[in-house]
């Protein structure tokens, strides 16, 4: 039996309780916007946490909010896209967690960061990457995903710079995201059992982190007015980027 106590994560206790802090919040971002819950957990958490680490507790984070929120996206989302993406992601995970399974803790840290950073100023660019409204751009972006996700967890992210270049609307967006994000964490589990990743230490983390993000999610649905779509993405991507390059400045200072 999987017990949840400090010693049983191998975290201090100041440490849980500030990486419980941390998934709330993200969830409520994952609930408001429909994703970015692991790339905030990624952003912060990797500074309690080795991303290699991170990688499977944000699996369990991602399903507990799937499957609070997938009810309501399945009448909403692309599911063609979604699908799409999904089975890209499927073959680029693997690929990802071969590469943060190789470097060293101090850069893999910094590669998470790095990559939330680039893809969140990107979209505050609005950047729109037309090359990508082609079946070769769907599948290749479900790929990038699966990598993103390998190697930082960040794969909703990718996701969401396809979603920009179709300019779905944001409630479709939101939906498509649900989904993929659900189908991913599907077959993600897959490559994690086959690494290594998900032993019973990760499994505790996760179970013990999934509470305070579910409750986190169900804030954040609450929260999802319609006439405030146009502060959603905005809102999400600069905090994103506040948070990443907050955890690239520290890392710089060796705190």
């Amino acid at each position: 039996m999987i017990q949840f106590g400090s010693a049983a994560l191998a975290l201090p206790p100041d440490h849980l309780a500030l990486l419980g802090l941390i998934c709330f919040l993200a969830g409520v971002v994952r609930g408001f916007s429909g994703f970015a819950l692991s790339a905030m957990v990624m952003a912060s958490g990797a500074l309690i946490l080795p991303p290699v680490q991170l990688i499977p507790v944000c699996w369990w984070l991602e399903m507990t909010a799937s499957l609070f929120m997938m009810r309501g996206g399945w009448r909403e989302a692309n599911r063609k896209v979604a699908l799409g993406l999904a089975i890209g992601s499927t073959i680029g995970v693997p690929f990802g967690l071969a590469l943060t399974t190789q470097v060293d803790v101090e850069t893999s840290k910094l590669i998470a960061l790095g990559v939330i950073a680039s893809l969140a100023a990107l979209q505050l660019a609005r950047v729109q990457l037309r090359f990508l409204a082609s079946n070769w751009g769907l599948y290749g972006s479900g790929w990038m995903a699966g990598l993103a996700t390998g190697l930082a967890s960040v794969g909703g992210m990718v996701v969401a710079l396809y979603v920009l270049a179709q300019n779905a609307p944001p409630r479709e967006m939101r939906a498509s995201l649900v989904v993929f994000l659900f189908l991913g964490s599907v077959t993600t589990a897959l490559s994690l059992l086959a690494f290594g990743l998900m032993d019973r230490t990760a499994i505790a983390r996760g179970l013990a982190m999934a509470g305070p993000a579910a409750l986190g999610v169900i804030l954040g649905q609450l929260s999802f007015v319609p006439r405030w779509e146009h502060f959603y993405k905005p809102f999400c991507l600069v905090l994103l980027l506040a948070l990443a390059a907050w955890g690239i400045f520290r890392m710089g200072l060796g705190i």
